[in-house]
């Protein structure tokens, strides 16, 4: 149960008032005229999907320490001077890499047929000619955790986990365990290897990638996820009652440490005292696509709004720090190194856009009593473009959750991820998956808020953060 939810839930035991008393947004306030003009002005914006679509088209897949994402970084750093911004430079770092090798599976008894599956990063290498064993399989990860080793040793393990989308994303991480623990669970169990059903909410035969972990001195195993109606081809053939064998090579290896970096851009402000606002999304992706929605349209989305901040004519009270983070679907390498680097510096608040390019319909903040206003501001300026003051803190992504784990403020802009977790670590992460309306409504809230808290009058301070 992620913190969230279980916040949520001890919420359920408080005397009513008290749920009530969390639950009521500050008052409506009124909109700034000059505000809603920046607000109804991006709602034509052009200079997010020209980002998305050059960063797309002109590097492609921007695997972590790889060539790819050193590339990106200096498109990146072009980019961003050509938009005007100050201060654009590179902070590079060290992380461990692992890259992608061969990949292929298929059912060799009693039903042979070919599988579509792609390794989860992090993963263990079979041998160059294939392993081949007997598959256990557990059609939930309850099942999967409820087994004894017996069952699964010396097998290659199949997990089902199956996955329904929600608005607000939790599906995800509710199913996702299978993949963020289930590998390592079961090396340590014995098992020769593992396949899971993809962690996703689509139906086609494109795999979904993404990290595992492996314990301290558990040895990785192969570990890979299988396209949905793979995993439900072989889930019919277990129903058959007879034993499954499968074939599976994987060959990936990690390669050592290499250079990865975040890209750092300013909207200097005029109060160096006032903090900074920090905002961006991660500029990595996976390499089985060029990354469109995950995350090109998150930096996209921010850098455009600072630049809109930028080129109103009035300098921000408070510094705009845009950060292009590195190396985020690996483990938040650049999100350390950056809170490493610059967490002694006064932050007001901190946000990121990592959940696509879909509408936003809710808005949260982690705001201390102080600047409560603050909040009433942006909730009421940005009611015209459909998103809802919900109750509950911001500052979640995983870029910004070393900093606003001392004490930042945090806001959230919640896209739809009704569909997201259809393309998701998918070869289908692709531009044509970005709409260029959904995309200006991104802005046009982004570029709300900014007006709103880079100016703000409210010394903004350390954020109450609520056990979750």
């Amino acid at each position: 149960m992620t913190k969230r939810f279980l916040a949520a839930a001890l919420a359920l035991t408080l005397p009513f008032p008290a749920i009530a008393q969390r639950a009521v947004p500050p008052m409506p306030a009124p909109v700034d005229p000059a505000v809603a003009k920046l607000r109804d002005a991006a709602l034509k914006d052009d200079i997010a999907y020209d980002i998305v679509e050059g960063l797309t088209t002109e590097v492609g897949a921007r695997l972590a320490g790889t060539d790819g994402e050193a590339r990106a970084r200096s498109w990146a750093v072009a980019k961003l001077k050509s938009l005007g911004f100050q201060n654009v430079r590179i902070e590079t770092y060290r992380m461990p890499v692992w890259v992608r090798g061969e990949e292929h599976a298929e059912i060799t008894a009693p039903f042979p047929q070919k599988l579509v599956l792609t390794a989860l990063g992090n993963s263990g290498a079979t041998p160059a000619a294939g392993l081949t064993a007997e598959v256990a399989i557990f059609k939930t990860f309850a099942e999967f955790m409820n087994a004894p080793d017996s069952a699964m040793k010396g097998k290659i393990v199949y997990i089902g986990n199956a996955m329904a989308p929600t608005q607000d994303g939790s599906s995800y991480g509710q199913a996702g365990i299978a993949r963020f623990v289930g590998p390592g669970i079961a090396a340590r169990k014995g098992a020769a290897a593992i396949v899971i059903r993809s962690i996703g909410t689509d139906t086609h035969r494109t795999p979904h990638t993404g990290n595992t972990n492996f314990p301290d001195g558990v040895k990785p195993i192969p570990a890979a996820a299988l396209s949905v109606p793979d995993a439900k081809l072989i889930e019919a053939m277990a129903a058959r009652g007879k034993p499954l064998t499968m074939k599976l090579v994987l060959t990936p290896r990690q390669i050592g440490e290499q250079e990865s970096g975040n890209v750092i851009a300013e909207v200097p402000g005029s109060d160096p005292s006032a903090g900074i606002v920090l905002i961006g999304g991660h500029l990595d992706s996976w390499d089985l696509a060029t990354g469109a929605i995950d995350d090109a349209s998150g930096v996209a989305i921010t850098a455009a709004a600072a630049k809109r901040i930028m080129d109103s004519g009035r300098q921000p009270r408070r510094t705009i720090r845009v950060v292009w983070f590195g190396s985020e679907e690996v483990g938040g390498f650049g999100a350390r190194d950056y809170a490493r680097r610059h967490g002694a510096e006064q932050h007001a608040v901190a946000a990121e856009s990592d959940l696509g390019a879909d509408r936003i319909w809710r808005f949260q903040a982690s705001l201390p009593d102080s600047a409560r206003a603050v909040a009433g501001r942006i909730a009421s300026a940005i009611a015209p473009l459909g998103i809802v003051h919900g109750p509950g803190e911001g500052g979640d992504g995983a870029d910004i959750a070393p900093i606003v784990a001392k004490g930042v403020a945090g806001i959230d802009f919640n896209q739809s991820a009704m569909h997201y977790f259809d393309t998701h670590h998918t070869a289908d992460d692709t531009l044509d998956r970005v709409d260029p309306e959904t995309l200006r409504q991104n802005v046009a809230a982004w570029t709300t808020m900014l007006a709103i808290v880079a100016d703000a009058p409210e010394e903004i301070g350390p954020a109450p953060r609520k056990s979750r």
